[in-house]
């Protein structure tokens, strides 16, 4: 079950779109948008929606940067639920180039993250094992997933024995 822990309250318009939204949900929508300026209080916003419709849910940012600011905010604001990280798990990545001017190949390089990768695992565990997962994911990491059917044939059940 969601449920916000904050000192605050929704004020202003926050009620209404609150409102509108939910309902849009229930209705079963396809498409919503909530449209505010920096700082007017659209993660709050839409906190209250996701504890009013009970639904797990995927927040996609545009970059890692602003998925870790969500990610943060929704961890505050929901301590007692599965608010999850899931971004691409480079640090760096330079793809493979050719130059053809002076016949040069530059081999493809990268470095992963292991904590954000240990931090996608547990957004798909999440997914997979609960009912009140919140993934803040960065729209670049949801390319070349494979199925979820896939990902949970490869879990392994391991019990102690007697």
């Amino acid at each position: 079950m969601f449920r916000i822990r904050s000192d605050f309250a929704p004020c202003g318009d926050q009620p209404q779109a609150i409102d509108a939204l939910s309902e849009g949900i229930a209705r079963g929508l396809s498409q919503q948008i909530l449209l505010g300026v920096t700082g007017s209080g659209k993660t709050f916003t839409m906190a209250h929606v996701i504890e009013r419709t009970q639904r797990p849910t995927l927040v996609i940012a545009p970059n890692k940067t602003l998925a870790a600011q969500l990610y943060g905010e929704f961890k505050r604001l929901f301590p007692d639920n599965a608010v999850e990280y899931f971004v691409s798990y480079y640090d760096y990545y330079q793809p493979e180039a050719y130059i053809p001017q002076s016949d040069t190949y530059i081999q493809k390089d990268s470095s992963i993250n292991d904590q954000i990768d240990k931090m996608r695992h547990a957004a798909t565990r999440s997914l997979l094992d609960r009912d009140d997962a919140i993934i803040v994911a960065s729209v670049s990491c949801i390319y070349g997933l494979g199925s979820p059917e896939a990902y949970h044939g490869m879990i392994l059940y391991v019990e102690k024995g007697t």
